[in-house]
């Protein structure tokens, strides 16, 4: 069996969510007290600021990284979170 922990911080997904799960069979359960620690908080900010950026990118807002520059930046981060 795998466990997978979904946070949500639009309520109006719930519902959504839980007809999605309901059809494919899917056991859940909801705990609306859960909190996020520093390390989750500062992935979903790093999440929503990555997905600003994708809509940013998509209405012609902004111009992509040369792929090279982009993955040395990406190889970084991940380097220093070691």
């Amino acid at each position: 069996m795998t466990t997978l922990t979904v946070n949500i911080d639009n309520e109006k997904d719930l519902p959504v969510l839980k007809e999605i799960l309901t059809r494919f069979g899917l056991n859940y359960k909801i705990d609306k007290s859960a909190e996020l620690n520093k390390d989750d908080d500062k992935l979903l900010k790093k999440l929503k600021k990555s997905f600003t950026e994708i809509n940013a990118w998509e209405a012609g807002k902004v111009k992509l990284q040369n792929a090279k520059e982009a993955i040395a930046e990406i190889e970084a981060e991940l380097n220093s979170d070691v």
